[in-house]
């Protein structure tokens, strides 16, 4: 019997299941090992490095309605400007400086014991001054006015006087708003009527400061002659001119405390005044910060004590002493009171060595009886 190499039918079946078997566990094995579709990256959040970048923050929102920008009062726009250089085109000295960081000493010093020690003076010279004047009321005359005049300050000393002694007040009060203004007048009124007086008080201050130095050089030129110190003026000082005593001290045109006052207030802290006053009112002329900064405390300082000497001065000229404020305001005074309060001065004037000019009987002025 002949054998066929070609498989029978059942054997036929046999290997095909065979062969699905092993192609089957192939793919599974294969699906089982193969890797992983890889999932689409995720954007990571960056994040500044610490001591490297500043925190960016939006400028604060402005209210509804308003039409204001956003300006650099920002504090990250301060920080940019602090951590990256900059670029300045102006010439001139700390033009290149846009953030100061050592301005805070004047601040602390300005608002601290020059605002507190000065209201504080500028309190207690009055409030002594309205003491004396109840306990030892005006100085008059011992004698009986003549009733004859002499002349005490002709027109130009007059004139000079009174534009020195008008615009240092429109200076001291516009100069005490702008001091003392945020703790006693905003308060009160608020801080937009406060901003306004205050921008007033700024040019006032800015404009007539010119005028008072212009009369300061005016007035010395004017007095120095009669204000250079003798030996009398000082038995005047040391004797206090029988301001406490009641005693007669002879005297020149000016005694020994008007002469102190001259050399001292008009002269010393003029010149302080006015040269740190120049130096505020022109910051261009090639002023450094801690110039300004300095010449601010020092002129608001000089400022406080001339304005306390200046009370002083303005009590013993008008109600402190009868018949003084007759002399500046007409420019004629009594013979009596020529011959007591400036006796030496009475000698020459009736002698001719001071100049005297003819007037008629005496007036008596308002306030001087």
């Amino acid at each position: 019997m002949k054998t066929s190499w070609w498989p029978s039918r059942q054997t036929s079946w046999r290997l095909l299941a065979g062969v699905a078997v092993s192609l089957g566990l192939s793919f599974g094995v294969s699906a089982q090992t193969a890797p992983a579709v890889a999932a689409a990256p995720v954007a990571a959040t960056p994040v500044a490095a610490p001591d490297t970048a500043p925190v960016v923050k939006s400028a604060p929102a402005l209210p509804a309605g308003s039409t204001a920008q956003p300006g650099w009062n920002v504090p990250p726009k301060w920080s940019d400007v602090e951590l990256k250089p900059q670029y300045a085109s102006v010439p001139g000295r700390e033009m290149n400086v846009l953030l100061e960081d050592k301005g805070q000493w004047w601040r602390t010093i300005r608002n601290g014991p020059v605002t507190f020690y000065g209201g504080i003076l500028m309190l207690v010279v009055p409030a002594l001054l309205l003491v004396f004047f109840a306990v030892k009321g005006p100085f008059k005359l011992h004698g009986a006015p003549s009733g004859k005049l002499i002349e005490r300050f002709n027109s130009a000393e007059r004139m000079v006087h009174w534009t020195m002694a008008l615009s240092f007040v429109a200076l001291s009060v516009s100069g005490l708003i702008l001091l003392f203004g945020k703790y006693v007048l905003m308060p009160v009124f608020g801080a937009s009527v406060f901003a306004w007086t205050a921008q007033v008080m700024k040019a006032v201050h800015n404009f007539v400061g010119p005028l008072f130095m212009f009369s300061l050089v005016a007035f010395f030129f004017m007095y120095v002659r009669d204000n250079y110190f003798k030996p009398i003026d000082f038995t005047w000082l040391a004797k206090f001119g029988g301001l406490l005593s009641g005693s007669h001290v002879p005297s020149g045109r000016f005694n020994g405390g008007e002469k102190v006052w001259f050399w001292l207030s008009i002269v010393m802290l003029g010149v302080i005044i006015s040269v740190s006053g120049l130096i505020l009112l022109f910051p261009n002329w090639d002023s450094t910060r801690e110039l300004m900064a300095e010449a601010n405390l020092v002129h608001g300082i000089i400022a406080i004590l001339f304005m306390a000497a200046s009370l002083g001065h303005i009590y013993i000229g008008t109600i402190g002493t009868q018949g003084a404020y007759q002399g500046m305001r007409k420019g004629y005074v009594d013979e009596t009171w020529a011959k007591e309060h400036h006796e030496m001065w009475y000698n020459d004037v009736k002698s001719g060595k001071a100049v005297q000019k003819p007037v008629g009987a005496a007036q008596p002025a308002a306030g001087d009886d």
